[in-house]
């Protein structure tokens, strides 16, 4: 599982395709973005992205990302 931190650039799977953007935040609690409500915690947390094609915020689990250079 990748070590993520704000500002690193990512892609994700979505129904459309891949997508790009990066890492605003890491989300530890409970927290909502594009209408999901991710239950994060301390051991298990999660992330906040940004798209880089649309602006829109979103929270994935570090296994869904994958960081690129």
């Amino acid at each position: 599982m990748p070590t993520l931190s704000k500002g690193d650039k990512v892609q994700w799977q979505t129904s459309q395709g891949r997508t790009e953007g990066t890492v605003t935040r890491k989300v530890t609690g409970t927290a909502k973005a594009g209408g999901h409500v991710a239950k994060a915690s301390p051991q298990d947390p999660q992330f906040e992205v940004e798209s880089a094609k649309s602006g829109k915020a979103a929270i994935h689990k570090a296994g869904a990302l994958k960081k690129v250079r």
